[in-house]
Parts: structure tokens; C-alpha cells; sequence
């Protein structure tokens, strides 16, 4: 299993959000943070972030991480978003409650707002799906823009096609307000084109797009995404052909189903760490099922629990 998985609910994911890459960087790290250690996300135990784990993600200096994390800290207080909940509602958040600064250890603490715990850590059969991805391959892109666009493509990673962003919604899920590149030839020069251009070069992902007009306005974009062939193995995933067909038949609804079922069972016990609630095992078991040497090895306690 990759430790680097960042986790969230595709609700989450395309929240309408506002940060700067800083302010981005310690969402990650703390998702990732959060399974690592086994602390888990709350809403009361505070989460820590060392400066010298934030450098060593994202290529700088222990000060200056400090330097950016405090920074980004003050802003992210009030930082918002909102997003749709599962009757259509609009619901407005802040991401974060609490912080503490620990200067002589170059660290801060936060704790997370309900809905930012809901959305990391919570599972919830069949009617939550989930984008994940490893946090190393958005650690070295330029821009907020970048990595925002990367985290709503790969949850259509499966399909390889999105289908079209519409405009507005799109803006506001890159975090851009409605003032910020009005003409198109804006947006397209220094975001998007930028943010595709910084996507192709540094992930592992390669990325085209397709504008859709009425009249003579572009009212959204569609993406195509495909895995680059010539990926660092440690990023890569070997098959093995005695598991790939029995593998490939478990869909990601499945999968978050299955994974549910079984953390509850006795004998999964061994692979659970620290106090992690069940949700938190599940999403786990989620990521395990997706390395078909686990899925093999698991697959008597799947068919206990109802896998044929």
C-alpha cells in the first residue's frame, strides 16, 4: 500500500474552494498525515504539522516551511468552501477551527471542521465515492491551479474522460473568484493552459481538453486523461495475471462496500493501526483492495462477506 495516499470524498473534492498552494500543501500533508500515523482526523484532537516533514514534501528549507505554514495558517482560518450535500443543498464551511503554533519545534497544530472530517475520513458504503492519489506526484507543480485540476481529473482516472465542467462550477472549483481572468483569453493563458502544461510534465498523467460553445462563448471544458506509459515503478502497479480478471471486476463502489464489510471482521484485526475508527479502517481496506497481490490475498475474507 502506498503511504503517500491522499484520500477524500468526491464530494469534497469538488467543493468550491479558495487557497493558495501553501494553504493547499497543509490539506494534503494533513490527510496523509492523518493515515500514516493512525491519529485519525476529529473534530477536537488537534493534528501536527512539522515544517521539516513539509520541506521534505515539497522541496525547501525547514524556515522557510515554517515561514509558509504560518503564513498560510493566518489565511486559512478564514478560509471557506462549500460544496453540495446529498439532497442538492448548498453548504458553506470553513476548513479550520483550531490552531496552535509550536515555534521551538517548528510545528503547528490544527483541528479540522466537521465537514472537512466528514469529507477526509468518513465512508460510507455505496453512496460515497472517493478520489485518491499519491500526494508525490502533485508535490512538485507550480500553482494552486495545477494541483486543483489534477485532484479533479484523477477521479476520473477509471474512465479516462471527464465529462464537461461546466464554466462557472469549474472556476470555482480551481479557486478562482469572479473577478480574477474574466476574458477567456485570460483564464486560458495563464491558468489553464499553464495548469495542463505543468500537469503533462510533472505528474503521472497526460491531459488534453475540449472547449464546448453556445454561440460564440465557451461555456465549459471536457478533459481526456491517460497514465504515462513510462511511469517510475514505485509509482506503477504490476499485475499479476492470476488476479487481474478477478481484480478488474471489482468496481470503486464495490470496492468502498467490501471494505466496509470487512472491517468489521475479527480477522482483519492484524491489519488495523493505532485507534483508527472503523470509517478510517475502511478506507484503508478501500486502498488495499486496489494492489491486486492484497486483493488476492484478502479474497477468502471478501467472499465471506458476500464477494462471488
Amino acid at each position: 500500500m502506498k503511504k503517500d495516499l491522499v484520500i477524500k470524498t468526491n464530494r469534497l473534492n469538488q467543493a468550491f474552494q479558495m487557497l493558495s498552494l501553501a494553504e493547499f500543501h497543509i490539506v494534503q500533508l494533513a490527510i496523509v498525515d492523518a493515515r500514516q500515523t493512525g491519529t485519525g482526523l476529529t473534530t477536537d484532537i488537534p493534528l501536527r504539522i512539522d515544517a521539516l516533514r513539509y520541506a521534505d514534501v515539497f522541496g525547501t528549507t525547514r524556515q522557510n516551511a515554517y515561514i509558509r505554514m504560518k503564513e498560510a495558517e493566518e489565511t486559512l482560518f478564514n478560509r471557506r468552501f462549500s460544496f453540495f450535500d446529498e439532497d442538492g443543498k448548498l453548504v458553506k464551511s470553513r476548513w479550520i477551527s483550531q490552531v496552535k503554533y509550536l515555534d521551538n519545534e517548528g510545528a503547528i497544530e490544527i483541528v479540522f471542521t466537521p465537514a472537512v472530517v466528514q469529507g477526509i475520513s468518513r465512508i460510507n458504503g455505496v453512496k460515497e465515492f472517493f478520489t485518491q492519489y499519491l500526494l508525490s506526484q502533485t508535490s512538485q507543480l507550480k500553482s494552486v491551479y495545477s494541483t486543483r485540476l489534477y485532484e479533479l481529473l484523477i477521479q476520473w482516472q477509471s474512465t479516462g474522460k471527464t465529462p464537461v465542467f461546466e464554466l462557472q462550477d469549474f472556476r470555482a472549483q480551481l479557486g478562482l473568484d469572479l473577478h480574477e481572468y474574466k476574458l477567456m483569453s485570460d483564464f486560458k493563458k495563464r491558468v489553464l493552459d499553464l495548469a495542463v502544461s505543468d500537469i503533462n510534465e510533472k505528474t503521472d498523467i497526460k491531459v488534453n481538453y475540449q472547449q464546448y460553445k453556445k454561440g460564440r462563448s465557451i461555456t465549459g471544458f471536457s478533459f481526456t486523461l491517460k497514465h504515462k506509459k513510462n511511469i517510475d515503478k514505485q509509482n506503477s502497479i504490476d499485475l499479476d495475471p492470476s488476479t487481474t480478471d478477478i481484480f478488474i471486476k471489482l468496481t470503486d463502489p464495490q470496492r468502498h462496500l467490501f471494505a466496509s464489510k470487512l472491517s468489521s471482521l475479527p480477522e482483519m484485526s492484524k491489519y488495523s493501526q493505532g485507534a483508527e475508527s472503523y470509517q478510517q479502517f475502511a478506507v484503508r481496506i478501500a486502498v488495499m483492495l486496489q494492489d491486486p497481490a492484497k486483493f488476492k490475498e484478502l479474497t477468502p475474507l471478501l467472499k465471506k462477506v458476500g464477494f462471488k
